[in-house]
């Protein structure tokens, strides 16, 4: 099941290979591969596509003692392609805590705090499946950056944690599996010509 993180993930990647072609034409390119990442620094721009997430690249503080969660074509991704034109970034960071949900809502949702208020939505499925309310239909980046908001009928076992605006945001999603608890760390950042990421 791709989800909803995977189509935005699968949107950046065809930005990605349709910035491919720009930057295989620049001779003033450096690229480095690795086992975990692959990176290509040009004049054109900058492009990274790795699964060296972790809660640090998120923006968030590990929660105590929980572990990372990689699951077969489920990895993690760090994902980043800047040109002068545009920018998109992607983290999602998966970690697994021994530690009852509500405690670890409560720790993400004190640490949110300092990107803005916190909004609680509700959500079926599981935490790898969720809406970090990023369109992808538009590409304007203009001075208007749209609320977060909660979608679909707002109920349901994960609880998500989003704060921030469509183009910058972050999102913690939080499921209870019975002895332990899964969480899915999320930043999304995109912007037009101005801005850094």
């Amino acid at each position: 099941m791709l989800g909803r993180v995977g189509t935005t993930v699968a949107i950046a990647m065809m930005s990605a290979c349709a910035a491919a072609s720009a930057f295989g034409q620049d001779s003033k390119q450096e690229r480095k591969q690795s086992q975990d990442s692959f990176d290509v620094n040009s004049s054109v721009g900058d492009l990274h596509m790795g699964k060296d997430a972790d809660a640090n690249k998120a923006g968030l503080p590990l929660y105590p003692g929980a572990k990372s969660r990689k699951e077969a074509n489920n990895d993690p991704l760090n994902f980043k392609i800047v040109t002068e034109s545009f920018g998109f970034k992607i983290v999602v960071a998966k970690y697994e805590s021994p530690d009852a949900a509500d405690k670890v809502i409560a720790f993400y949702r004190d640490k949110l705090k300092k990107y803005g208020k916190v909004l609680e939505c509700h959500s079926t499925g599981d935490a790898d499946d969720i809406d970090p309310n990023f369109d992808e239909k538009d590409d304007s980046h203009s001075a208007k950056d749209k609320e977060l908001k909660c979608e679909g009928e707002n109920k349901g076992p994960v609880t998500e944690l989003k704060v921030g605006t469509e183009n910058n945001q972050h999102v913690v999603a939080v499921e209870p599996t019975g002895a332990s608890t899964r969480f899915s760390l999320i930043y999304v950042y995109s912007r037009g010509k101005q801005g850094d990421i």
